[in-house]
């Protein structure tokens, strides 16, 4: 009995040496990710609707309308962008939620 004690012990105390290893790890990241997470948000939501501004742009001088491409692909691009960085901030969300659950367990 004293013998599964003693590695029943030495086993709980390497999972915790191994999940403040990780956390240490985790805070010395934490600032870059923050700002990595911060950029590739506004890049998301930047380039298109940059993009969709330059194609509103050449409609409107090629084809003229009554209606303003530009208005219309600078709002259709913004909402795109919107869409995409909504999904990568709940993709990055829900690996952080699953990296907490692996610690508690």
């Amino acid at each position: 009995m004293e013998i599964k004690n003693e590695d029943k012990f030495k086993q709980e105390v390497g999972e915790k040496e191994k999940q403040k290893l990780k956390a240490l790890h985790e805070s010395k990241r934490s600032v870059w990710a923050g700002l990595g997470t911060f950029g590739m948000v506004g890049w998301s939501v930047a380039v298109p609707t940059v993009l969709g501004t330059v194609l509103g742009m050449w409609l409107d001088k090629n084809y003229p309308e009554t209606i303003s491409w530009t208005l219309t692909f600078l709002v259709a691009g913004l909402c795109i962008g919107c869409m995409i960085a909504w999904q990568w901030v709940a993709k990055e969300n829900k690996m952080m939620h699953q990296d907490k659950e692996e610690k508690n367990e």
